[in-house]
């Protein structure tokens, strides 16, 4: 074991995160699933809200599950989940099928899996955390571009349910090979790895007494709402206040992914030289000055792709060093478990950031308030020491 190149576990995770990365491509099963089932668009949404909350909390479980039996066997059980429930969905005829097939179990699915990849890299690569995560979460947010034009052939030349078909099965096989490879190292590594070993490992109790615990979760729910409101909201910011036309305005749904994907992969490997926090409070300030040119000025054609370019870009960046983050705070022992505690403020914010739409009804006044919640993240960043991890563990 001691000679296994630990380059095939960043493949596996690579190959299991685009795959359940598909998930973000959900907004392209939206309308040919109306149109077949005269579904109204709200209640087709709702599949993806569930989705991406029943992922999240999913998250808990799966982390310290990992840390118990291994990460390849929960990936499997997760690829297995998330490419059967697609498969399922091809045989849906209410939208209560839906909610359960793609909702709970592709849900589910993905939440099992995607603490895997991240845990597993954290641990072979302890010398490099901040690439390494923006590697595994960039693969993640790579999925949906990789997938894009694969489930738009399919819709155009097979329909709606079929392409959830070949699509669920696609994720399966290549899932599958790529959890295989999501092997833990020994405890008695080379130097290479051995010398980065850490000695403040905690367990989740153990984190859930420091104060800097729930100060991350504040500062992840308000980094990760202000990057999921601008990625949902993307093409219709493009028509309603560009004055973009459909087909442009839709292009930054792939400009988002491209940016996304680079934040993470840029941005964590900044952080190992430049620090966690310090890259951290830069992006929040990258995001609070977009937020506010869109609130006040009149957004063209070149100010609205920079504007959601620069938050997408510094959403991938924050996603990318909070598992660092957590594996520095709290060791990488139990990392599975207390990252998947920490990344419940992602869920969290993919729900309040509807909340706040539905109540403002107006992008202006919307993204003002993002930009004020994003500027409380970053105040809180300059409060967020490292625990004492003598003090923490009485």
């Amino acid at each position: 074991m001691n000679k296994f190149n630990r380059w095939y576990v960043v493949l596996g995770a690579i190959l299991v995160q685009i795959c359940i990365g598909s998930i973000y491509t959900w907004s392209l099963f939206n309308q040919p699933l109306m149109e077949v089932y005269g579904w109204q668009s709200n209640e087709v949404y709702l599949t993806y809200s569930i989705a991406i909350f029943v992922f999240a909390l999913t998250t808990i479980f799966s982390g310290k599950l990992q840390d118990k039996i291994g990460p390849k066997k929960v990936a499997t059980i997760g690829v297995l989940l998330y490419g059967g429930g697609l498969m399922l969905c091809s045989t849906v005829t209410s939208l209560f099928q839906l909610y359960v097939f793609y909702g709970l179990i592709a849900g589910a699915g993905v939440g099992f899996a995607y603490v895997c990849p991240l845990s597993t890299c954290l641990k072979w690569f302890p010398e490099k955390k901040g690439f390494i995560t923006g590697v595994a979460v960039g693969s993640f947010g790579l999925g949906s571009l990789v997938f894009k034009s694969v489930i738009e052939y399919f819709i155009a030349s097979s329909g709606v349910l079929t392409t959830f078909l070949y699509l669920g099965f696609i994720c399966t096989v290549f899932g599958l090979i790529g959890s295989q490879f999501l092997i833990n190292p020994q405890n008695n590594l080379d130097d290479k790895t051995s010398k980065y070993k850490d000695n403040n490992d905690f367990t989740v109790k153990q984190m859930l007494k420091t104060k800097s615990f729930y100060l991350l979760w504040i500062i992840l729910l308000l980094g990760s709402l202000s990057g999921l409101l601008i990625i949902g909201l993307a093409k219709d910011i493009g028509t309603d206040l560009a004055g973009l036309d459909d087909f442009v305005a839709a292009g930054a749904v792939s400009m988002i992914a491209i940016f996304n994907a680079g934040g993470r992969i840029i941005w964590g490997a900044i952080s190992d030289k430049a620090g966690r926090i310090n890259i951290i409070k830069l992006l929040f300030l990258l995001t609070v000055v977009s937020l506010i040119t869109m609130s006040f000025v009149e957004l063209n054609y070149v100010l609205f792709f920079v504007c959601v370019a620069s938050i997408a870009f510094s959403f991938g960046g924050i996603m990318a060093i909070f598992p660092a983050i957590t594996s520095e705070y709290y060791g990488n022992e139990n990392v599975g478990a207390n990252y998947g505690l920490i990344f419940q403020a992602y869920g969290v914010g993919a729900l309040v950031g509807p909340i706040i739409v539905s109540s403002v009804g107006e992008f202006q006044a919307t993204f003002l308030i993002a930009a004020m919640l994003s500027l409380l993240g970053g105040v809180l960043t300059f409060i967020v020491p490292p625990p004492n991890c003598r003090m923490s563990k009485n």
